[in-house]
């Protein structure tokens, strides 16, 4: 049965074609990874047939009473409300069929026998309706989600507008999975997750009975819950059954077999230019001459498609700090309360430290408080001689009305417009995103920006707060590989152990310094 049907569609945003007569077909039960290269417009197509943006063309036809489940980053959470408050909202419409039944009882002694009787059996279906999609469990459901997330260790009852970037992520997908709609859309819900809790949903995902669109660029992830892929790039959107891996091989193979269809053409059409040039003029030949002039304007010419700019990351080294990089004595970490025990950390020279631990633990706050953006509650940090540092932080750039150029200008005002354009074509972003304002870019191409930034600074420290965040797998790689031949420090917050592993030297893990 088909759940949501796309035909024709096409969408231009911020001056850039993001869609181009794109078809997509859902069938109940389908598992679904929706991939390709920053910047393509993944999330702009959830947001097109969830209705959050308007196509200019096409047709979105959703089948009748399906419900449709969306984990938006961007949408708000009210002050004042607990995160108890939040997961039970996933029960709403369960709410209002509640006070539907309160409200029939309440006339039930104002009308008549046979609207008694009305009343009676609608009060009766409503009551099924409720025990049988278990509204009496509600309590416990939250409980169990709660406990699975770890969202318990916050504390049901703690106020929502108080949750980290991490921890607000977990409540909304927790609210999601509660909901249990027919179909889950989720864009990047591994990002704010730690190991413990992406295993959760993996294993959660690949027992789900409905159907979900996936985007996500963790590779491991996409394919141990997807059995079908729709690939974007080019404005294009095709359809492959199988697993990221098997996609990567039916990409390949369809990309070998256009490039030699290319070349057979491309022989053909010299072969035939030539024979036309030679023989038009004569007359014995003239009629050949017109017959394959005639094939050559009728021939359906094969394209191939323009390559991606890739990115090429390699970080500038200034000269060697001294041996210390910072330490701290008796740190204690936090905003109005603690987040650690009194820390006693050092760093030194050549150290490569990857901080890891659940959301919420404070391993921003640490990084922040090190840096000395945020003073800390108590206890001293001592900071080495010589020190050049290169800081990637989580930070959003989707309310800049700076252009890319303007905003790497900011950082590099000596530079001229050839050089800035440089830079950030290095970093993979072309010359459409190079002249769009950064709150039009995808989120990936938005930390290319940043990037860029220290990308071209001489540094001998980097301290990288979940760099990956939003990178294609390319970009995610090529990130690797540049930290693997940098020469100085790194301190890295990340949750991907594959990426951590192949750079650390140490391992910080926060839940020892609590």
């Amino acid at each position: 049965m088909s759940i949501l049907q796309v035909t024709n569609l096409s969408h231009n945003y911020g001056g850039r074609d993001i869609l181009k007569d794109v078809n997509f077909r859902l069938l109940n039960g389908e598992h679904v990874g929706l991939i390709g290269p920053n910047g393509e417009g993944k999330s702009s197509f959830l947001n097109i047939i969830t209705g959050k943006l308007q196509p200019d063309v096409g047709n979105i036809e959703w089948a009748k009473r399906v419900r449709v489940g969306y984990l938006d980053q961007h949408v708000r959470l009210k002050k004042g409300t607990t995160i108890r408050d939040t997961l039970k909202d996933a029960f709403s419409h369960l709410f209002d069929i509640e006070n539907e039944i309160n409200d029939n009882y309440m006339k039930m002694g104002e009308v008549s026998e046979d609207e008694l009787t009305k009343l009676l059996e609608e009060v009766g279906t409503l009551q099924d309706y409720l025990e049988h999609h278990d509204f009496y469990l509600i309590d416990s459901k939250v409980e169990e989600i709660s406990k699975a997330m770890g969202i318990d260790k916050l504390g049901l009852d703690s106020d929502v507008s108080e949750l980290s970037g991490g921890q607000r992520s977990k409540v909304l997908l927790s609210k999601l999975l509660l909901e249990k709609p027919d179909i889950l859309l989720l864009d990047e819900p591994t990002n704010y997750l730690d190991e413990e809790h992406i295993e959760w949903l993996k294993r959660y995902l690949k027992e789900y009975e409905n159907a979900f669109i996936l985007i996500s660029h963790d590779i491991e992830f996409l394919n141990s819950v997807i059995n079908l892929v729709y690939y974007l790039e080019h404005n294009e959107l095709d359809r492959y059954v199988g697993d990221y891996n098997e996609f990567l091989r039916l990409h390949e193979q369809k990309k070998a077999q256009l490039e030699a269809a290319y070349k057979k053409q491309q022989q053909e059409i010299s072969d035939l230019e030539d024979f036309v040039a030679r023989n038009k003029a004569r007359v014995a030949t003239r009629n050949m001459a017109m017959s394959r002039q005639k094939k050559l304007d009728k021939m359906d010419l094969i394209t191939l498609p323009k390559e991606k700019i890739k990115p090429e990351f390699s970080f500038l080294n200034k000269s060697a700090p001294g041996r210390l990089i910072f330490e701290t004595k008796d740190l204690v970490i936090g905003y109005d309360s603690p987040l650690t025990r009194p820390l006693n950390l050092r760093m030194e020279r050549g150290q490569r430290i990857a901080v890891i631990g659940e959301n919420g633990m404070g391993k921003t706050t640490l990084i922040k408080t090190i840096l000395g953006y945020i003073q800390p509650l108590s206890g001293t940090i001592d900071k080495g001689q010589n020190i050049e540092i290169g800081y990637f932080e989580q930070e959003d750039l989707s309310d800049r009305d700076n252009t890319c150029i303007e905003e790497i200008w900011e950082d590099f005002p000596s530079y001229n417009q050839a050089q800035i354009r440089g830079m950030l074509a290095k970093c993979g972003l072309t010359t459409d995103n190079i002249e769009t304002k950064v709150k039009v870019l995808s989120g990936g191409e938005q930390a290319k920006v940043r990037l860029c930034k220290i990308l071209n600074k001489e540094t001998n420290i980097l301290m990288l707060d979940e760099p990956t965040h939003h990178l294609d797998p390319y970009a995610k790689e090529e990130l690797k590989k540049a930290l693997k031949e940098y020469k100085g420090g790194i301190f890295l917050i990340s949750h991907e152990k594959e990426f951590y592993e192949g750079i650390a030297t140490d391992i910080w893990k926060m839940e020892d310094f609590k």
